[in-house]
């Protein structure tokens, strides 16, 4: 049986009775609620501090949750809010499309699939929850680089691998996609990231006009394109997915 590391047990101890307080707490006090060793006690702060899981007074030395772990914490309700009034919609539009149906948010500096709906046959296929995408050269990733400034900023400054001929890496054309996916709410990628593969994806954004995520579909070339181009009905049943989505986020003009 694998054991438990005891400093993060510890650490999430100390998490949890910031948490469950109404007041800062000394370094005496978290030490002897816990059975610490005061030197003990002070490292793991002293860690949790400089990832801004926990603050310092400056004035008591007081100790109290940072604004890090209520950042993670906004993030989780965020995205579990987005996934619930996803999926309906994910789901008609796997039906409708016949292809799968992916729901992405930018993560670090990549875009991370957090709604999977299998494409609607009897072949067999992995479930992508928890997977990582790059953000340059999938249409998830396209659309969010688009839209959102953060993650136009990871995909500016990262390295973007060009995974097939296909693939868009210099910076100059590939601010001119961003362009083109800002005029037309939708982004592409035919054989970009994986050969004979082709993606569609719209923006979702929230009350607050922000981009939340994105959704779109992915499948064979030869079934989500038709003579070189990407099927039109296909482009507007990914487009109405992410306006049905982002109305129930309460945005408006959707």
């Amino acid at each position: 049986m694998a054991r438990n590391i005891q400093s993060l047990e510890r650490a999430a101890a100390m998490l949890r009775l910031l948490a469950g307080g109404e007041r800062r707490l000394g370094l005496s006090d978290i030490a002897s609620s816990l059975g610490l060793a005061k030197g003990t006690a002070h490292g793991i702060l002293r860690t949790l501090q400089q990832e801004g899981f926990v603050e310092q007074d400056d004035a008591s030395g007081r100790y109290q949750l940072g604004a890090e772990l209520l950042r993670l914490g906004t993030t989780y309700l965020d995205v579990h809010e987005l996934r619930a009034r996803a999926l309906v919609w994910t789901d008609d539009l796997a039906r409708s499309s016949g292809e799968s149906v992916y729901l992405g948010v930018l993560h670090q500096q990549g875009v991370l699939i957090v709604h999977h709906v299998f494409r609607p046959d009897d072949s067999r296929q992995v479930l992508e929850i928890g997977v990582m995408q790059p953000l340059h050269s999938t249409a998830l990733g396209k659309v969010l680089s688009a839209y959102d400034p953060v993650a136009h900023s990871e995909v500016v400054e990262g390295h973007r691998k060009a995974f097939t001929d296909r693939t868009i890496s210099e910076l100059g054309e590939f601010e001119g996609v961003l362009d083109l996916t800002r005029a037309r709410g939708y982004a592409v990628d035919v054989e970009e990231t994986w050969e004979g593969v082709a993606s569609i994806a719209a923006p979702i954004h929230d009350r607050r006009r922000m981009p939340v995520g994105a959704v779109g579909i992915t499948g064979a070339v030869e079934r989500v394109c038709r003579d070189g181009e990407v099927r039109p009905e296909l482009i507007a049943a990914v487009r109405d997915c992410a306006r049905a989505v982002s109305r129930d986020l309460g945005a408006a003009r959707f």
